[in-house]
């Protein structure tokens, strides 16, 4: 349901006759069109699934769930599996009910070269596992709506990325658009490599979050203001 909305609204996005006139260079109109598609799909679909099946839409998001221990590595798997699948699923589904060419599938631009998008594609998905690691994992009040940030950090990832790599963030999208169009470029791999090595890299942040154990510093923060507030009252 997430990749067949945002790849619907990507192929609507990049069948822009403006871009026909001018085909290199960025497009900030068709830019957040994307981000917006992927952005609001995730959430939207995070919220719906998050009761089911823990609403983990992204193999490098299930490998820091892994990690963190929020999930076993058994289940991981089942995760990897089931999301590759859906992925093909929805790439198949996406490019038989639009017609013409397939347009989102993720290719460099812009001259961004295979080891900066490399870079780009692990600090991005690092971006978006830390959020689910933050907003999803710690056991805040603000839980139940954590697939709002969730959603607004893969919108920011997308208009970051958008335009040098596609904005993979997700090997099961890049993999289910890649088989829709039967492009697999040379570089395909920084698509899998890439998110893996940012979703380790969230897991590591938050880590050293839990060793620091920065929840005292809020801890002491907070009882610090109530003493002071009480002490003003007196």
């Amino acid at each position: 349901m997430f990749l067949w909305c945002a790849y619907v609204i990507c192929n609507v996005a990049n069948h822009d006759v403006a871009l026909v006139a001018a085909p290199d260079g960025s497009h900030p109109g068709q830019l957040i069109m994307i981000a917006i598609g992927f952005g609001f799909s995730v959430m939207f679909s995070i919220w719906c699934f998050a009761g089911v099946s823990g609403g983990a839409l992204n193999p490098a998001m299930s490998l820091s769930l892994c990690l963190a221990r929020a999930v076993s590595p058994t289940r991981c798997v089942v995760m990897w599996v089931s999301q590759i699948v859906a992925g093909m699923a929805a790439g198949g589904a996406a490019s038989a009910m639009t017609p013409g060419e397939v347009l989102f599938a993720n290719s460099l631009g812009l001259g961004c070269s295979r080891t900066r998008g490399l870079f780009l594609e692990m600090f991005g998905t690092a971006i978006l596992c830390l959020t689910v690691l933050m907003t999803a994992v710690e056991k805040r009040e603000t839980n139940f709506m954590a697939a709002l940030p969730i959603g607004i950090s893969l919108f920011i990832a997308h208009v970051a990325l958008t335009a040098y790599t596609g904005t993979g963030v997700n090997p099961a999208r890049s993999l289910g658009a890649a088989v829709a169009a039967r492009y697999f470029p040379h570089y395909h791999w920084i698509y899998w490599i890439g998110p893996l090595l940012g979703s380790i890299l969230a897991w590591s942040v938050w880590q050293l979050l839990q060793i620091l154990d920065y929840t005292t510093y809020v801890t002491a923060e907070k009882a610090a203001s109530t003493k002071e507030k009480a002490q003003k009252k007196r």
